[in-house]
């Protein structure tokens, strides 16, 4: 039994930190992880480079991000929409 899941991609929520490159911006996203023997939640943070096709994205602001075919070496992700904007 295969399941069909093609169109189903990764999304992520992040905020831009870098946006000095050409069709390309910085995303950190957090996330909370529980510590295995305290249970103390602790913060960690991975970047993404994504794409961004119209140089909309500006430093701050908080996008939503998905996972397409590989575009470069290091971009794998695409900005979807931006969610908010810095002030």
């Amino acid at each position: 039994m295969s399941d069909n899941k093609k169109g189903l991609k990764k999304t992520k929520i992040g905020t831009v930190v870098s946006d000095k490159m050409d069709k390309t911006v910085v995303v950190s996203v957090e996330r909370l992880v529980k510590h295995p023997l305290y249970g103390k939640y602790i913060k960690r943070r991975v970047k993404f480079m994504a794409h961004d096709e119209k140089n909309s994205c500006k430093t701050g602001d908080k996008v939503l991000i998905v996972e397409s075919s590989p575009i470069s070496r290091k971009k794998v992700w695409m900005v979807k929409q931006v969610l908010e904007k810095a002030i």
